[in-house]
């Protein structure tokens, strides 16, 4: 997905003749801390409610500051992963988009881009959650989806995560079944470290049930 797929169609631009209380007043309506500054089709810059109080344009416009305003953006035909990169990297509420002419599309907001996420990775399909930990040497997409698939499941999607420092990679798996345990003990006869698991609570509870029947059967043995 592009970052020209992700603009906001409620987000408005400031001009270079407004005010900082206007811009104030629109950070407050969106929910957001950043708003783009333009000069007809010209992005200037991205303002910042801190950079408003920081040179006290509550009450000024724009116009003689505008060498003092960031120009953080993107183009309009880069990946989302680098639109998420940039907006956490330089904690932006949203973050320009430009054309190949360098002329302002629009902004896509850090919510628009959550809410992207969420369609593109599945999290709101059916399915459980599994937690992996494995070692970076032994990390085998193959053999992973060998597992998941020979116990009648699909992999909707997968993270890869590796914390500073460490050898081992952490793995999420979202999959497209909520009963976890054939694939769960299947993992574990494959010695990989299941961290943790997440299903649907009445499946749980299903699951609780029947192994709390299998030992009271066992006990009356």
């Amino acid at each position: 997905m592009e970052a020209k797929n992700l603009i906001s169609d409620a987000v408005p631009s400031l001009r270079i003749t407004d005010i900082g209380q206007k811009a104030l007043n629109w950070m407050d309506v969106f929910k957001i801390t950043h708003l783009a500054v333009v000069n007809g089709e010209e992005y200037v810059g991205l303002l910042s409610d801190k950079l408003i109080y920081d040179l006290n344009l509550t009450d000024h416009t724009f116009e003689s500051h505008i060498g003092k305003i960031p120009t953080p953006h993107v183009h309009e035909n880069q990946h989302i992963f680098e639109v998420a990169s940039i907006m956490y990297k330089l904690k932006l509420s949203v973050v320009p988009v430009l054309n190949g002419e360098h002329v302002y599309q629009g902004v896509i907001t850090l919510y628009d881009l959550a809410r992207r996420f969420s369609n593109l990775y599945s999290v709101h399909e059916p399915g459980g959650v599994i937690l992996l930990e494995i070692n970076s040497n032994d990390y085998s997409l193959a053999q992973i989806a060998q597992i998941v698939e020979s116990n009648n499941a699909k992999i909707l999607s997968l993270f890869v995560n590796r914390e500073y420092g460490s050898k081992n990679l952490l793995l999420t798996l979202k999959l497209n079944i909520v009963e976890l345990s054939p694939v769960i003990q299947t993992f574990a006869r494959y010695n990989f470290n299941v961290l943790s698991v997440y299903m649907d609570n009445s499946i749980l509870n299903d699951l609780y049930e029947d192994r709390y029947d299998q030992f009271i059967k066992y006990m009356n043995i």
